[in-house]
């Protein structure tokens, strides 16, 4: 069997095994290069509201908490509050946090929503499951490796890694190096 038959064999069943692998790290890999620009775990939304504000800030902190319940109509189980001030206090529930003060009557309600799919792939690409899973990354990284290397080998002639491959090869190689450069 010729050797280019055999990279080409070895090329394709590793592509085949590792494409969903490489669609999730490469997925997550754009979503975290990004994580300043927005969360792509969690959809966090901000609302204000007003209610209507109260002067005696001698209110216990259940009496606080009772008071925005009452005045939001809030249904929702509240899971703990903290009252950080005379006139303020948070309030936690499920994927809720609401923080109002008491004495303006202003109400910030900050709520969050796992992202489905982004979450779940964002998990596997930090490792966090660790134990088996991250030999399982060690294994992905080398196929990608693998196919790399036969990825240079796959064509040959003036389309091949000796024809025009090799410049943008070497392309390839000075983009890092120019970042590196500039940068590090």
């Amino acid at each position: 069997m010729k050797w280019r038959r055999v990279v080409r064999i070895i090329h394709r069943d590793i592509g085949y095994v590792t494409v969903v692998l490489t669609i999730i790290f490469s997925i997550s890999g754009i979503a975290l290069n990004h994580i300043e620009d927005w969360n792509p775990n969690y959809i966090v939304e901000k609302t204000t509201t007003n209610i209507q504000p109260i002067s005696d800030s001698v209110y216990t902190a259940d009496a606080a908490r009772e008071y925005v319940v009452a005045q939001l109509s809030i249904s929702d189980s509240i899971k703990s509050q903290f009252r950080s001030s005379p006139n303020e206090i948070d309030l936690f529930l499920e994927g809720k946090t609401i923080s109002a003060n008491l004495s303006t009557g202003i109400v910030s309600t900050e709520t969050i929503e796992k992202r489905v799919v982004f979450k779940e792939m964002n998990f596997l690409h930090l490792n966090t499951p660790k134990k088996l899973w991250k030999w399982i990354s060690d294994l992905f990284a080398a196929s990608l490796i693998i196919l790399a290397i036969t990825g240079l080998f796959m064509i040959k002639g003036k389309n091949g890694f000796r024809g025009r491959g090799k410049w943008l090869f070497v392309l390839g190689m000075f983009i890092p190096i120019l970042f590196l450069f500039v940068y590090y």
